[in-house]
């Protein structure tokens, strides 16, 4: 509960903070314009790289694979779109990582090793059907 609290209050107000210093540096209007292209570009990008994935899993279901990676892929795309949505500088350059195919290759690695961590840890449980 406590991580879900400072998420949603220090994120923000990170947000609020850089948003006002690049506001006073560039000024108001270029700020809001810049965080209306990063949001704009990065939904674009972010359907063109979501067509491409689709393709890929049609293209392993088809050949009988399963396509658990290319499935991580959308998730992560689907959360860089997520982030991208949610006004802000950080959150944008989050988004981005996901988005991006060379970043987002860094960004499953590590959340991969999280993920195995957190089962080996006990704190996912995985069920068998």
């Amino acid at each position: 509960m406590i991580k879900f609290l400072i998420l949603f209050t220090v994120v923000p107000l990170l947000e609020l903070w850089l948003l006002l210093e690049v506001g006073r540096v560039i000024g108001t209007l270029p700020t809001v314009f810049l965080v209306a292209a990063t949001g704009f570009f990065g939904v674009l990008l972010m359907k063109s790289q979501g067509a491409i994935t689709l393709r890929r899993i049609g293209n392993e279901l088809d050949s009988g694979a399963i396509p658990a990676d290319s499935l991580f892929d959308g998730l992560l795309i689907l959360l860089g779109g997520a982030f991208l949505l949610t006004p802000g500088l950080v959150t944008d350059l989050l988004g981005f990582l996901f988005i991006i195919p060379f970043t987002r290759k860094v960004v499953k690695k590590i959340a991969k090793k999280v993920l195995q961590k957190m089962i080996a840890g006990g704190y996912v449980h995985i069920r068998r059907w």
